[in-house]
């Protein structure tokens, strides 16, 4: 069974339609206006070894908090919806990931319930023309959205885009192990609840 999903979006802010497809190899098409988050979610999906395509259009006359935040939005509820039941999963990811001379760890549990613990000292508020604060509000999103538990600490760095990067990546790998399928589990959900 196909684990994938579609979301479109529509406000008077944005306009996107995202599709994720879980199992796919790291092919990503991407199209938001905002250069630096495309290289971003390039990233991620490689890593990941996602399919991920987006198309988003939004207010970026004004600047680029609303489209970053909603592609978040959308890329959380694909994920939500996509892992489906969640029987079988992983359910949690982790990594520590080195770029260059900055070390980030980041872990998350797809426990449906949102959590967001972002510490992570960018030095720079601008990457290019990027506003460094919004990777912080594109990961709440997601966190919020595809209701995950979402951790991101940053051990040590100096250059924002490689800070940045690293997150972005070690998210990637966090994302894929924790909706890789466990074989020892079968069908079970990993949840002593035996809900999630």
């Amino acid at each position: 069974m196909s684990r994938s999903a579609t979301i479109q979006r529509k406000t008077a802010e944005t306009d996107i339609e995202l599709t994720l497809e879980l199992d796919g190899s790291g092919i990503a098409s991407v199209s938001t206006g905002v250069g630096f988050l495309d290289h971003m979610l390039t990233l991620l999906t490689r890593h990941g070894a996602f399919d991920l395509s987006v198309r988003a259009t939004g207010d970026l006359h004004i600047d680029d908090h609303h489209t970053v935040e909603d592609v978040g939005i959308c890329l959380g509820l694909a994920i939500q919806q996509a892992v489906g039941d969640k029987r079988g999963i992983c359910r949690y990811g982790a990594m520590t990931l080195p770029m260059d001379e900055t070390l980030v760890t980041t872990a998350l549990d797809l426990s449906g319930r949102p959590a967001f613990v972002w510490n992570v000292q960018i030095p720079t508020e601008k990457i290019g023309t990027f506003d460094s604060q919004l990777a912080a509000e594109f990961w709440n999103a997601v966190s919020s959205n595809g209701r995950m538990n979402f951790h991101a600490l940053l051990h040590y760095g100096a250059n924002s885009h490689h800070i940045v990067e690293a997150v972005f990546k070690a998210a990637g790998r966090s994302l894929r192990a924790a909706v890789s399928r466990d074989p020892r589990m079968g069908d079970q959900l990993p949840s002593t609840k035996e809900s999630l």
